[in-house]
């Protein structure tokens, strides 16, 4: 089993920048993928990037609107996969969750090992 905790959100200004890490423990995630997601009040969860965990290559795939404003990156020393987040818009106000998956997917259904999640909030 495999647990994941993330961290890092909170409240920033529109224009901001925040980092948010998920940190993983349990079992070794050797050949998985590790996916961002956020979801607001009354909408459905919203895929944000994806990275595999570990191996020569890093290998990610990002929501395309979101593709330059948004960064993933991992540390397999660390256990952590990171999420940057840069020029921030009040749109971007939501809980922010990582997951696991064995296969690469923007679909939401095919994650699992869900953390707890980390509010962001965007003031403008």
């Amino acid at each position: 089993q495999v647990q994941l905790v993330e961290s890092g959100g909170g409240l920033v200004q529109a224009g901001g920048s925040l980092r948010l890490s998920c940190q993983a423990s349990g079992r070794t995630l050797s050949g998985y993928i590790i996916g961002w997601f956020r979801q607001s009040p009354g909408k459905e969860r919203e895929f944000l990037a994806t990275i595999n965990w570990s191996g020569g290559g890093s290998f990610i795939n990002y929501k395309g609107s979101l593709k330059g404003r948004f960064v993933v990156s991992r540390d397999n020393a660390k256990n952590t996969v990171y999420l940057q987040m840069n020029n921030m818009e009040p749109e971007d106000t939501a809980v922010y969750y990582c997951a696991v998956s064995a296969r690469a997917s923007t679909e939401w259904t095919a994650f699992g090992s869900w953390g707890q999640g980390t509010q962001v909030t965007v003031s403008s």
